[in-house]
């Protein structure tokens, strides 16, 4: 009984007087409760924009803004982000008049209000992140954070390193303008197919298949394995997982938060 009280206590406590810096950014994902105070005494964190280096301060995280070497720190415990591995003949979107298979029958409806950060064609394969977090939601698909984004593309035909080069020195042009590649490698190959990553910021619809098409190596298979630093991994097709603290924290800071 008197155990609790005090934890009653405590969260009328911090309910009224706010959190400890330090705890808030243990919670958060920065490390342990010690190594947190040694990041407010080295300098490292601002509260509504003033340096904080007081070990006993107290903040409200719903209406004070913390940051940590410039970066915003995000606590809200009814946001989740989730990295999801679309398989083929998978609509991007949350439901499908046509009745198609779409990212809901994934997901399902653990999570109130998430939605999809940026899409997928249909026949194309790999990660998309998931959040129902609104402000990291327009950072990440505002074309003044284009996020850079990772595909492996399986190709019809044989195409050599030059060719590979010159995407990314040159690029290519399309309908809507010239577009090059950000990297571009070639890992394996026949004399029927050529398997290429490459990298590349345009968030355009259906772009590599567009750049691949144009220059007569049409994409057979396409899988995106990485948004940003947020990496697919081994998530199995069909699946997701939650982003850690830790990666959305980077996925952020990527996108200007």
């Amino acid at each position: 009984m008197p155990h609790a009280y005090s934890q009653a206590r405590k969260a009328h406590t911090e309910e009224h007087d706010g959190i400890r810096l330090q705890k808030l950014l243990a919670q958060a994902g920065f490390g342990s409760r010690r190594k947190c105070e040694e990041m407010i005494t080295d300098g490292r964190v601002e509260v509504d924009g003033e340096l904080v280096t007081e070990l006993g301060t107290r903040v409200d995280p719903k209406t004070q803004q913390i940051r940590v070497d410039g970066s915003r720190v995000r606590l809200n415990p009814r946001h989740v982000t989730l990295a999801l591995n679309k398989p083929k003949k998978v609509l991007s979107a949350m439901e499908d008049p046509k009745g198609r298979y779409t990212l809901r029958d994934i997901v399902g409806d653990k999570y109130e209000r998430i939605f999809h950060m940026g899409r997928l064609d249909y026949d194309s394969e790999g990660l998309i992140l998931m959040t129902n977090d609104g402000e990291l939601s327009q950072h990440v698909m505002h074309p003044k954070y284009e996020v850079e984004k990772t595909y492996i593309a399986t190709l019809e035909g044989r195409m050599s390193g030059n060719v590979c080069r010159r995407l990314v020195r040159t690029g290519v042009q399309l309908d809507d303008g010239w577009i090059k590649l950000d990297h571009c490698s070639i890992i394996d190959q026949s004399r029927e197919q050529t398997i290429v990553k490459v990298t590349l910021h345009s968030g355009k619809n259906r772009i590599v298949r567009r750049i691949f098409g144009a220059i007569g190596f049409p994409v057979k298979r396409l899988v995106r394995t990485q948004i940003g630093p947020i990496k697919l991994g081994d998530l199995k097709p069909g699946s997701y997982r939650v982003l850690s603290s830790t990666e959305v924290r980077s996925l952020s800071k990527e996108v200007g938060l």
